[in-house]
């Protein structure tokens, strides 16, 4: 991790505050953020891709991601 990626000591106190259920759903809501960037840049560098060819390859990308 980048030094400028780690969390702060109020950061973590933050989090740790939180329910599992709230962390999950912003883990949720940072998932399809990331699922609708790519599918808007899939359609900026393919015009002439139907709906369905950037909803299947947004799921094709997110499939074989690696962290």
């Amino acid at each position: 991790m980048l030094p400028d990626e780690q969390l702060s000591p109020e950061q973590i106190e933050v989090f740790r505050r939180m329910t599992p259920a709230r962390r999950l759903a912003l883990a949720e809501g940072l998932y399809w953020t990331a699922w609708n960037l790519k599918a808007a840049w899939l359609r900026s560098r393919n015009p002439a891709w139907r709906e369905d060819e950037v909803r299947r390859e947004v799921s094709r990308l997110f499939l074989n991601a690696r962290s």
